[in-house]
């Protein structure tokens, strides 16, 4: 049997890369000719991947590019974010002592995120978090990203785990309904990037910070969620 796994998406819940990526997106758009967006809300955004952001931070300018154009600038920001990638991004508080705590008690780890894969594994080397996980999956990992379940599905047999056994960690309602659509148990974190709060997506279990999530509870939401009817139901839909 393999040991219960525990799956991350990256931005907004296990790393606040946010400090990062509106830095990249500022240095960018003056190259292209466009203005600074001095706007918090962008920060919800991040979870759809940079080219989203461009394109929102742009629509905030009432410009919208054709796509050879935004090709341009999504290359410029790929290039300046990865050179700068961990300049002011920081691992949320807990999440070392999470790791030491759920690996103590037999837990595996994996990435599910839409980052590209490269820049993923680049941003948890540089945070010296690497090497706990079993598996890094970025949003070009697999032929589908989130919320298309096959991405989780997919990052769960990268980690040689088993659905049944696995539950994600996630910040949006696309982490939510990619482990809903995956039948896998879903921890709900309240920080983050959402424009919806987490508390009104009912996730399986919700927390404010990590130093609350334990092997115990998380070990009941798993056996709790193989007995839920809605569980079995999303269970066979995902199955192939």
């Amino acid at each position: 049997m393999p040991p219960p796994l525990l799956i991350f998406d990256l931005d907004g819940t296990l790393v606040d890369t946010a400090p990062d990526l509106l830095a990249t997106l500022d240095a960018v758009l003056p190259r292209h000719g466009f203005r600074v967006v001095s706007d918090p809300g962008l920060r919800d955004g991040i979870g759809h991947g940079a080219r989203h952001l461009i394109e929102v931070a742009l629509h905030r300018q009432d410009v919208t590019l054709e796509r050879p154009a935004l090709d341009a600038v999504h290359h410029d920001f790929l290039q300046h974010y990865e050179a700068n990638i961990s300049r002011g991004s920081k691992l949320y508080p807990g999440v070392e002592a999470l790791l030491q705590r759920f690996a103590a008690a037999g837990w595996s780890f994996a990435i599910c995120t839409n980052k590209k894969e490269r820049l993923s594994r680049l941003l948890l080397e540089k945070l010296g978090v690497a090497a706990h996980f079993a598996a890094i999956c970025g949003g070009d990992t697999f032929a589908a990203s989130k919320p298309d379940p096959a991405h989780l599905l997919g990052t769960i047999a990268a980690a040689c785990g088993a659905r049944e056994r696995a539950a994600m960690v996630g910040d949006s309602r696309t982490d939510l309904d990619t482990a809903r659509h995956a039948g896998v148990a879903f921890v709900g974190v309240t920080f983050g990037y959402t424009s919806v709060p987490m508390a009104e997506l009912r996730p399986d279990m919700l927390i404010d910070r990590f130093d609350a999530l334990s092997p115990d509870g998380v070990a009941r939401l798993l056996e709790e969620a193989s007995g839920s009817p809605a569980n079995a139901r999303r269970a066979r839909a995902a199955a192939p």
